[in-house]
């Protein structure tokens, strides 16, 4: 599966890029949602994003790169959201947060920073939806692959597995032909891929390209 990044996007014409993208061969549309607190950079908040689900015809991959993520499970479900991710490291009280989000009626994702070992997630795994996996530092797009992900990504599997988990692996960051051949090799299911699809001559090839990994 394929999930491009808003983040990569021109933002100066989101109606554009968002007439090629509900035509292409993209699963859906991945979301960042910063805050500079939680991570070094603010991207976009619900204003615009309200504007963004109008348009987009894909379900939405909505990832919360922020502090206290439970304080917004609303608004992300007024998106129409398939899906809401949030970080590990950013909620104290995750099995409660995971199962908010459940109640909206969305689907629940957990996000581990690259530092983070796969270990954490033992006592949670049956319970998410999808776990996603950075390969870069969170907080900006852009930036080089991390290798040790693949790792993480044959660690997560082996976990899953053993939890009785159905939880699809996604990983974002630094996500292009070459390193996105490699994740689907180690057990990924979902790429999220940003400046490989959105800053290619044609993004509808390079999207579909990916999404045929």
């Amino acid at each position: 599966m394929l999930s491009p990044s808003l983040l990569s996007a021109n933002f100066a014409n989101l109606e554009a890029e968002m007439t090629w993208f509900n035509q292409s061969s993209a699963d859906w549309l991945h979301i960042d949602v910063m805050d500079g607190v939680f991570v070094p950079n603010i991207s976009f908040g619900f204003p615009v994003l309200k504007h963004v689900a109008r348009i987009c015809q894909k379900p939405l991959d909505v990832h919360l790169m922020i502090v206290q993520p439970e304080k917004f499970i609303g608004e992300v479900k007024a998106l129409g959201a398939y899906l809401m991710n949030v970080h590990y490291e950013a909620c104290p009280h995750l099995h409660r947060v995971v199962g908010q989000i459940h109640e909206a009626g969305m689907k629940a994702g957990v996000t581990l920073n690259p530092a983070t070992p796969v270990c954490v997630l033992k006592d949670i795994a049956a319970d998410v939806d999808l776990v996603l996996l950075m390969s870069v530092n969170p907080g900006f797009g852009g930036q080089k692959f991390i290798p040790h992900t693949l790792d993480k990504v044959r660690e997560l599997r082996e976990l899953l597995d053993s939890t009785g988990s159905h939880a699809l692996i996604e990983v974002d960051g630094g996500v292009n032909m070459e390193t996105g051949k490699l994740l689907r090799q180690a057990g990924a299911d979902v790429l999220v891929a940003g400046n490989a699809i959105f800053a290619a001559p044609d993004p509808a090839k390079a999207c579909e390209e990916l999404a045929q990994l």
